[in-house]
């Protein structure tokens, strides 16, 4: 059996990670010898087939951020929280379908030179490149900051390392964790109010012998490294061998999950863990559609959420990269929903890991971030079989699958879009080169930020409204000829102060983080709902009723003794919903005896509180829809509106561009080359396909492959949901 040499990794596990971390530096060595310009550099030489493009969609969809998201919002609200990982994801896959051919028949080697050919605007495309490397840069903080904390809660520091510092802080987590298990009808006016205190202060209860900053660099300087010797191909081939990796992390811990119930409660066999999880949880845990405590998932929520998803995913940047990469139509969008349906699946997966780790700890963890580094050394780390290193590998995996080909996306925007039109006549090689040097300031970026930056679900939630600006310029671009270089610039750049100038801009100004406006919350709001016992509801009254004993025998008890409990039992349980800001992205800081609001400030909703509308009355969700909302509506009756009162571009331009986004990419490159020829000549020569022919608007009939996707897409989101309730519902 081997033993324990490094921060709790056995030498096996350290050997898998260098397997691992030496076969992608051999695969981008291999890619590097089929550059030969800019295309082959940035876009594979738009070469590749199904089974590459399906594992480049996954792996760009699919990073450790996604797997510890859902972890995190699952223990914090229950079988609900999958949502926030699905619930922009599952009605993509229709309209992916029917978007994914856009980037492919574009015939460009960027998103950004979209806009200079339907806009006309070089300055445009240029705007378009700074905003996605922005949003890029933020994507890739999110991944490393997850990561991290997945990593290092495998190398956990046992209470007993703890310096004094850190001991004040994990003795404040175990006292909120105990308040919070109690019912909270059930606690006294002092608990009552030292449980709000502690919520706010929101103590770290985990700390790790890892520095989470410098595993940070250490990944991102061998992401750099691969990605920038072997160009696209070199990342989307590691993909294919990520993307097993990141399946294998997916389901590694269940079946060694299951066992640890079975044998902790009694249980035999695949059903028996199932219907322990269904005994042992609150029966509020396993509500799919909601729960009292949850604070985030309300219906209109997820449907606000999913709406603006849909709306800002088609003006990424990586669109480009994974579907125009493509060798045709048909493989782009093949590929593509493909990728993203075998995400949504895992993403199943990892709801029902996350579910088992409640089972196995419970509220043992205060934060959830760390919970499947938790999980990974507690079932894995006994066996000494490498699974661990495996785990780390598949970790790291899952993170450097998608930052190399964001890298790679923003290093062709900057290089292309902005740096270019300044030297237009260099080589194909200095270009290659400068797109090396921006990728290397990109990952030091990134890397940088994620430092400065723990929040991750907050983080998650800004980079997906971020596309906002950029969002209706896109849509209306493809899909309404009146939409002109005037009212794209008036859309994206009012979006561009609303979503980055002010939010950001604002807590700069001396006393805007301390002001009392500003540090306004929701209302700390009890909810009651009826359910019938289970063991930890039994478990919890059973501590109620101990406490109130205690109290009692000191002559400090309030209310009556609670009534016992036993299992099957109707009850009925109160769960307070904590106050939360309404305007600071990552709430208020109390730590120091004074309101101090963090992040950065939701300028939309201060303008509605501003109006006349109390937003301290309203739900929190209900706050953060407002926000899609805004993200949604307003960008595009801002360009519509600007649209009608200028002036049209130039017919002849735009019967090119659309007559290009209606010739189907099919064969080799010289059989489109013959197809475009003829679409130059006579731009309107696919006209018949068109739905509205003497209008505006540019909808396209749909044909049989159309309509057999779209239908196949739509049966597998049923699938994916089915699968999640299946899951659910099992053993109860």
């Amino acid at each position: 059996m081997n033993q324990i040499t490094f921060w709790g990794l056995s030498l096996l596990d350290i050997a898998i990670i260098g397997l691992y971390f030496l076969l992608i530096i051999i695969i981008a060595i291999r890619a590097a010898r089929k550059i030969k310009n800019r295309e082959d550099y940035f876009m594979g030489g738009r070469r590749f087939g199904k089974l590459i493009q399906t594992f480049a969609a996954f792996g760009q969809a699919t990073s450790v951020e996604n797997v510890t998201t859902t972890s995190t919002m699952v223990n914090s609200n229950g079988a609900s929280g999958i949502w926030a990982m699905l619930a922009g994801g599952l009605i993509n896959l229709p309209i992916f379908w029917m978007t994914a051919i856009w980037y492919r028949r574009l015939r460009l080697l960027t998103l950004g030179d979209f806009f200079e050919e339907r806009y006309g605007s070089k300055r445009m495309a240029a705007f378009y490149a700074l905003c996605q490397s922005i949003f890029f840069v933020l994507i890739a903080a999110i991944g490393f900051v997850a990561m991290s904390k997945t990593v290092s809660a495998i190398a956990f520091k046992p209470v007993s390392e703890l310096n004094t510092i850190e001991l004040v802080e994990y003795s404040k987590a175990v006292e909120r964790e105990n308040l919070e298990a109690f019912d909270f009808a059930l606690l006294n006016d002092d608990q009552k109010m030292r449980l709000v205190e502690l919520q706010e202060l929101n103590p770290k209860k985990e700390y790790s012998y890892f520095s989470e900053n410098w595993l940070i660099f250490i990944v991102a300087f061998i992401s750099f490294l691969y990605a920038s010797k072997g160009g696209l191909t070199a990342a989307f081939t590691v993909d294919l061998m990520q993307g097993i990796f990141i399946i294998i992390l997916s389901v590694m811990l269940i079946p060694f999950a299951m066992a640890k119930i079975n044998l902790l409660f009694g249980s035999e066999g695949f059903l028996g863990a199932f219907q322990s999880m269904h005994k042992v949880l609150p029966a509020s845990f396993m509500e799919i559609w909601g729960s009292p405590s949850l604070i985030e998932f309300s219906w209109f929520w997820i449907v606000g959420f999913s709406v603006m998803i849909v709306i800002t995913t088609a003006v990424q940047a990586n669109q480009m990269t994974a579907c125009g990469s493509a060798k045709d139509d048909y493989t782009a969008r093949y590929g593509f929903v493909s990728g993203m349906l075998l995400k949504r699946y895992t993403t199943v997966m990892w709801g029902l890991v996350a579910l088992l780790t409640v089972v196995l700890y419970g509220n043992s963890i205060s934060d959830p971030d760390y919970v499947w580094g938790l999980a990974t050394r507690d079932l894995l780390g006994p066996l000494n079989m490498g699974l661990v290193g495996l785990m780390i590998a598949s970790l790291i995996a899952a993170l450097m699958s998608s930052a190399s080909t964001f890298m790679l996306t923003a290093a062709a925007l900057i290089t292309n879009n902005l740096y270019r039109p300044f030297r237009p006549n260099c080589s194909e090689n200095h270009y290659i080169w400068v797109g090396r040097i921006f990728s290397a300031l990109y990952m030091l970026f990134s890397a940088y930020i994620a430092t400065q930056s723990k929040g991750l679900f907050e983080l998650f939630k800004m980079t997906m409204m971020f596309n906002s600006i950029l969002a209706a310029a896109f849509w209306l671009g493809m899909l309404w000829r009146r939409a002109n270089r005037v009212a794209a610039w008036a859309s994206m750049v009012v979006m561009f102060i609303a979503t980055v100038i002010l939010p950001f801009a604002m807590p700069l100004a001396p006393g805007i983080r301390a002001s009392e406006y500003l540090n306004k919350t929701t209302l700390a709001v009890p909810v009651t709902r009826s359910y019938t016992a289970r063991e930890m509801d039994v478990q919890q009254r059973n501590g109620a009723i101990a406490m109130w004993d205690k109290l009692y025998a000191i002559g400090k008890s309030e209310g009556e003794r609670p009534l016992i409990l036993n299992t099957g039992d109707k009850f009925e349980k109160m769960v307070l919903l904590p106050k939360k800001s309404i305007f600071w992205s990552e709430g208020i800081d109390y730590s120091n005896g004074q309101a101090v609001g963090k992040g950065y400030l939701k300028v939309e909703l201060i303008a509605l509180d501003r109006m006349g509308w109390d937003l301290s009355k309203n739900s929190y969700s209900l706050n953060e829809t407002l926000t899609f909302l805004f993200r949604i509506i307003f960008p595009f009756m801002i360009l519509m509106l600007v649209a009608y009162f200028t002036k049209p571009l130039d017919k002849a331009v735009l019967d090119q561009f659309y007559g290009k986004m209606l010739t189907p990419v099919v064969g080799t490159h010289e059989d489109d080359d013959r197809a475009m020829a003829l679409t130059c000549a006579s731009p309107t020569r696919f006209n018949h396909l068109k739905i509205f022919p003497g209008s505006n608007w540019e909808f396209r009939k749909w044909n049989r492959e159309d309509w057999v996707g779209v239908i196949l897409s739509s049966l597998a989101v049923m699938s994916v949901v089915a699968l999640l309730v299946f899951i659910v519902s099992l053993g109860s």
